[in-house]
């Protein structure tokens, strides 16, 4: 049980796994807010405000830069990869939830006479800049606050 005993008390993935559980706890505090509902099924969705992806990816690079240098090797390694994740948020992941709205709407139109298609796309999948932006504060204040 010692590698499942490291895995749980690794201080990076805590910080990592916290800030991840964070962002997507405010998302639903923030739908609450707008809907006046509770909606739990936020806690494992993607999209909104702040970007999970990128407050998960940031809390681990400064959580690793924290640890063992932001002048190490880990650290480069783990910011790098965070850049891939959050151009990916806001770029890639943006690009395809847009192509889902266009394709829905496409979608109730041929529903309109007649043709059933079996589900909508999901179009909430990436992030604007200022979510993702968002998410990575989170990651750095939540890495630093564990560090």
């Amino acid at each position: 049980m010692t590698i499942l005993n490291d895995i749980i008390n690794n201080k990076i993935i805590q910080a990592s796994v916290l800030s991840w559980f964070v962002a997507q706890v405010i998302k639903i505090i923030i739908d609450c807010i707008k809907n006046k509902t509770i909606n739990p099924a936020l806690i494992v969705s993607s999209g909104g405000m702040p970007s999970s992806h990128s407050s998960f990816v940031t809390a681990l690079a400064f959580s690793t830069g924290f640890q063992e240098g932001f002048g190490s090797t880990l650290f480069a390694i783990t910011f790098v990869i965070s850049m891939v994740v959050m151009y990916d948020a806001s770029g890639v992941r943006r690009a395809a939830g847009k192509q889902a709205e266009v394709l829905n709407i496409f979608i109730a139109n041929f529903e309109k006479h007649g043709i059933k298609i079996d589900s909508k796309l999901k179009e909430l999948l990436g992030h604007s800049p200022i979510e993702v932006v968002a998410g990575a504060i989170l990651g750095i204040v939540i890495a630093g606050f564990m560090f």
